[in-house]
Order: C-alpha cells, then structure tokens, then sequence
C-alpha cells in the first residue's frame, strides 16, 4: 500500500528553501531543502525549478520509490517575492499549471513565520531581515499586511536598510557634513579600512562586495550598546517602525484591545538586540498593553505545513502531532 501525502509545506526564502511532506495524522513523512526562491531575477519558471528539485528528494525520501505514492493532496507554498495578493495569485497558478497536488495555496513567506509560532492562526508577526515585513491573520480568514516592497510602498528598516543608513551618516560625519559618530571609525575598521573614504571607494568600486554590507548590521547595534548617539538613534527609529507596523496590522483586525501574539522573526530581531527587542516591548506595550511579544524560534516550514492543515481542515490533535515534531 502506498503513502497518502496531505499537505506538501514549502517555505522558500531568497536564499533557501524547506520542503516537508505531511502525512493526514500530522507525521512528517520527509523533509528535503533547496536553493533560494527568486522569481524577480531568474523568472518564474526557472525559481518554481527549484522548489521542483526540493520537491522531487523529498518524493524520494519517502519510504519505497515515487512510484508508492497514493495521493498528493494540498500544496501550501509560503514563498518569498510573493509580496503582492496579484503575485500570489500568480504564482498559484504556475504552481497548479506544475500538478503537484490536488490544491494550492501560496502565501507570502512572512505568514508562515506567523503560523509557525502560534496554536491558532491569529495574531501578529513582524520580521526584519535583509529587509523588514508586517502580516496579521485571524481565524475567520482576515488578514493585514503590507506591500512591503521598499521605500516606495513607505517601509524603513531591515538589515540591509540598517547598513544604508548607518553608512550614509558615517560618510557625513567624516567629511564634515553630518554630526560626529564612532560609526565613521568601526565601519571601516570593521572590514581593516581607516576611513570610510576608502570603505566608499571599496563598496563603489567592488574590491568589498555591495553584499558584504549586512555584515555592518551587528555592528551598528555594537556601536548603539556603547552609547553613540547616532547608532542609537537608528536603533530607536527601528523600534518605531516595528511597533508601528505591529499596531497598525492589529488594529485592523481588531485586536489592538485584546490578547493578542505579536511575533518578532528575522534575522535582526532574533538576534535578540535587548536595546532592540526590549525597546519594541516597551513600546508596544504603551499601544496594545494586551500584546505577547515573543521571538519566533520555530521553522517557518511548520507554519507553512500549519497552514495547509488548516485548508484540508485537519483535527486539532493532528496539528499537535505535527508541531511536537518540530518542538
């Protein structure tokens, strides 16, 4: 007799993606992980290639050959670049044009860090990043979110922003323009440069890869724990802007007033920056004094895998199976 796959749950970011077959108790069957997703530079065939690779050794790890599966049922596909309910729509369509199951749901990747981290699907999550985003969903469907798209769609923030900033004022307090700041000596010195002429001059000319920048993130909030003014400045406004995300997506669904979870998730707010993380909850408390702030420490794969149990319409008991193998 063969296996009954129920939910296929990805969780494709821009730099990997996470593959787990679920069986209909909630047993993950196999797991497998591929490159990153990015639809935006290779296109969307050549990305959904990707997740087919991921996909096929997972098929592969099952136990027998591909040929003992019975049935693939619901695809649940959280995907990064599927920043817009129109490119959801469309890569849904690319995904059920491939046949891989019965159903299919894409989402943006962001909700998956939500449903991973909470029982139910309601509450908030906040992830900051190489850049930074919103989501907030609620049992009867509804959810808030964010085009999130950069500067243009009015976000600030996440790493690579981070970096941004904190080398536009080391360059203006060097040549005389801007107001003084130990950012114009460590930024440098963090890549062995005396001056931040030649860490432009580096970034400019490629000697030092643009990609390199995210590594000036810890040291920012280095720089703010020692008490500059103008790090701390930038870490400050960084709370700002996740608390006002986080209130404006529970005020959309009612739940400003309430108990609610707000989940932090992404590579700088799980670093767990206490003049980051400490300052959101302080904040966050003055705006919604009902909220949970928690950091997210489980894979976004769960959610993913979480979301699809609830389109099949899964026994609570069957949620729980799955969540205590990833616990």
């Amino acid at each position: 007799m063969g296996v009954n796959v129920s939910v296929v749950a990805v969780d494709a970011g821009n730099s990997k993606t996470d593959v787990a077959l679920i069986g209909e108790d909630g047993t993950v069957l196999s797991t497998a992980r591929g490159g990153g997703f990015q639809p935006p530079y290779v296109g969307v065939e050549a990305a959904l290639d990707v997740l087919a690779g991921a996909l096929d050794e997972a098929l592969a790890a099952l136990p027998g050959t591909v040929g003992s599966v019975d049935s693939v049922g619901h695809v649940s596909a959280c995907l990064a670049n599927a920043d817009l309910p129109v490119e959801e729509a469309e890569l849904a369509e690319a995904l059920e044009a491939r046949g891989w199951g019965t159903s299919v749901q894409v989402c943006n990747d962001t909700f998956a860090i939500l449903r991973a981290g909470v029982d139910e699907p309601r509450g908030v999550a906040v992830v900051c990043g190489a850049g930074i985003n919103c989501v907030g969903m609620v049992p009867d469907g509804r959810t808030a979110r964010f085009p999130a798209i950069g500067r243009i769609s009015g976000d600030w923030g996440g790493g690579a922003g981070l970096a941004e900033e904190a080398l536009w004022f080391a360059a203006r307090a060097e040549d005389g323009r801007g107001e003084p700041t130990e950012l114009a000596r460590v930024l440098p010195g963090h890549f062995g440069l005396d001056s931040m002429y030649a860490l432009i001059e580096a970034l400019h000319r490629g000697t030092i890869p643009l990609t390199r920048r995210h590594e000036l993130t810890p040291v920012l909030f280095a720089t703010a724990v020692a008490g500059d003014p103008v790090a701390g400045a930038l870490v400050e406004r960084l709370a700002q802007e996740v608390v006002a995300m986080a209130s404006v997506a529970l005020t959309r669904l009612g739940l400003l007033e309430e108990e609610a979870p707000v989940l932090l998730g992404g590579s700088v707010l799980a670093a767990r920056h206490p003049q980051l993380n400490d300052r959101i909850a302080e904040l966050l408390a003055a705006r919604a004094p009902k909220a949970v702030v928690r950091v997210v420490s489980e894979p976004p794969v769960l959610g993913a895998a979480l979301l699809g149990l609830d389109v099949t319409g899964a026994a609570p008991e069957v949620h729980r199976r799955l969540r205590a193998q990833y616990a």
